[in-house]
């Protein structure tokens, strides 16, 4: 079985992780789980501190403040090279993301380079969401496939599975996002890099606990982002090491 780790990244998620961790053990009993916590003033960073206390297996990246998701799943990244695993699942904290597609998931990642838990294909759905919110979201897709030349289907969700081997071979140094288009901007590096990707269906779900941290900013910024991407695109920018 492949060593397999799972990343996820918390600001002020304290009621979200103290249920979340259980349920990621339950439904992938082999990893390894790294919650990556930019200073939560809610104390995240030790709740996740006692189930290291009893679990070997759950480990804590407290960071000193708040650097932004992009940069935090980052070093998921780097951690999982420096450490050499072999797959590396990443997930939201809030619920979005039910743990029970995890083995669907990684079960995919046989068979591609970036196995993507997806909304947008069929038997894929999303639950509680406003029309608003369901709009924003297809429209940044289609934005994205567009632009960047994206084939996949849900390129602004965080649900996936790499395998760690390729996520080495990317000079991570050139990216540009540290927020919410940094999902978008790590499938247009794998594929400049020609990684091959799958989409297997999830039900994404509303946040448990807490509210949202995406703000009109961070769209904003995030369609700015894209289309930087795309004038990389063109001129060929590259995206891997120099020695790759």
């Amino acid at each position: 079985m492949k060593r397999l780790l799972i990343t996820v990244c918390t600001y002020n998620e304290l009621e979200n992780i103290r249920l979340l961790v259980p349920e990621l053990r339950e439904a992938a009993p082999e990893a390894d789980i790294l919650v990556i916590d930019d200073n939560s003033p809610d104390g995240t960073s030790a709740a996740v501190e006692k189930f290291a206390a009893t679990d070997p297996r759950v480990k804590l990246m407290a960071r000193a403040e708040k650097l932004g998701l992009g940069a935090a799943t980052l070093a998921g990244f780097e951690y999982a090279i420096q450490n050499k695993y072999e797959l590396l699942v990443n997930l939201d904290a809030d619920f979005s993301h039910p743990p029970k597609f995890i083995p669907h998931i990684v079960k995919l990642s046989e068979t591609c380079d970036v196995a993507i838990g997806s909304r947008y294909v069929p038997g894929g759905d999303i639950v509680g969401w406003s029309l608003m919110r369901h709009f924003m979201s297809r429209s940044i897709n289609i934005y994205t496939r567009l632009l960047l030349g994206m084939k996949t289907r849900d390129n602004s969700g965080s649900y996936r599975c790499y395998n760690v081997c390729r996520l080495a071979e990317i000079d991570w140094t050139r990216t540009l996002s540290k927020g919410y288009a940094f999902f978008e901007e790590v499938l247009y590096r794998c594929r400049r890099a020609g990684c091959t990707f799958g989409e297997t269906p999830i039900t994404f779900e509303d946040r448990r606990f807490g509210e949202t941290k995406i703000s009109t900013k961070e769209c904003v910024i995030a369609l700015w982002v894209i289309f930087r991407l795309s004038l990389q695109r063109i001129v060929g920018t590259p995206v891997k090491h120099a020695n790759k």
